[in-house]
């Protein structure tokens, strides 16, 4: 076993090796300012999404960095203004485990702020239990939070010229797949609570986010409200902080020699989100600052749509003909 465990291991530290030492260079160059340009990117208190503030801010726009954790959220806002001298940096609440929370966030929001250009929803985690609303927490956070989060901030989008909203998604969304008679009966997209049924769960959680990309693009068609989804690459952040500590330990060394750093994985957020003349690919992925195809499901229309309209019943986020009607170009039905 020992031996078998052994060669596992040298297996995936060569792939890990070999495939990003081919895409690890890319980044995003551009002199882009954002004065006068409003963006919000949740889970932006550390990792990839404090990096993408912090350049964002760096480029003159107003950052609101939308987290659950104030303690660490005002200390990245003290950290994003020093170091990018600009003062136009604040924190709002968003527990995005909370629909409650994804509500209030989007009513304080609307009130005070009259442009968004850009919303970037950064957050994900591996993690077992549930939320607040009894969702499995992959499935809560990584997908149903941001989906609420984008349908409530629609009015404001929609309002802004040229705005954008990007989602992060991961290469791992090949892996994934959307059960949805789980998700019917257990409100979640997976059944177990080991670390492994954590890490299907995330999985899934990651395709949820390239459907919801894909039907969100398709349903903004005609507007000047566009959206992207990517894969940041591996990235040493504590997007596994929920994990075991044998889990932990054995991440550790892998993370330290292969995978790539905040503002590396930051590099196609970015491009994402201030790359000119990606509106004719919006709803498209993207990887290493460069358009990437999707699995099999992240290419189903069908399976877009279904996720769409389950979600919006299990947010209890499903309008009437006339509200959807002022959201989206092109009327569709709840079912």
């Amino acid at each position: 076993m020992s031996v078998l465990l052994s060669v596992l291991v040298g297996v995936l530290a060569a792939y890990v090796l070999i495939y990003y030492s081919l895409f690890k260079g890319a980044r995003f160059k551009s002199n882009l300012t954002l004065k006068g340009k409003t963006a919000i990117v949740t889970g932006s208190n550390t990792g990839i999404g404090k990096t993408t503030a912090l350049d964002l801010a760096k480029r003159g726009a107003r950052v609101i960095l939308a987290c659950r954790n104030k303690q660490k959220a005002e200390a990245a806002v003290y950290d994003i203004r020093k170091e990018s001298g600009n003062p136009e940096v604040l924190y709002m609440h968003l527990d995005l485990a909370s629909l409650t929370s994804v509500r209030g966030f989007a009513e304080t929001f609307m009130k005070s702020e009259p442009r968004l250009d850009l919303l970037i929803n950064n957050a994900g985690l591996i993690a077992l239990g549930r939320t607040e609303d009894g969702f499995g927490m992959a499935f809560g956070v990584n997908h149903l939070g941001h989906f609420l989060l984008t349908l409530l901030l629609l009015d404001r989008l929609k309002q802004t010229e040229h705005s954008r909203v990007v989602n992060v998604s991961a290469l791992l969304h090949r892996l994934g797949s959307v059960d949805f008679n789980l998700l019917n009966t257990h409100k979640d997209l997976v059944t177990g609570q080991s670390s492994w049924h954590a890490f299907r769960a995330y999985c899934h959680s990651k395709l949820c986010n390239v459907l919801f990309t894909r039907e969100l693009a398709n349903r903004l068609e005609g507007t000047s409200v566009t959206c992207y989804c990517l894969h940041p690459g591996v990235i040493a952040t504590e997007i596994g902080r929920n994990m075991g500590v044998l889990q932990k330990l054995l991440s550790l060394p892998m993370s330290k020699l292969f995978f790539l750093d905040p503002e590396e994985g930051a590099q196609t957020t970015l491009y994402c989100a201030l790359q000119e003349g990606l509106e004719p690919l919006s709803g498209r992925y993207f990887s290493s600052c460069a358009l990437q195809n999707v699995s099999a499901h992240g290419r189903d229309d069908a399976l877009a749509k279904k996720l769409w309209e389950l979600s919006e019943r299990l947010c209890g986020q499903c309008p009437d003909t006339n509200q959807r009607a002022l959201l989206f170009s092109r009327e569709q039905h709840c079912t």
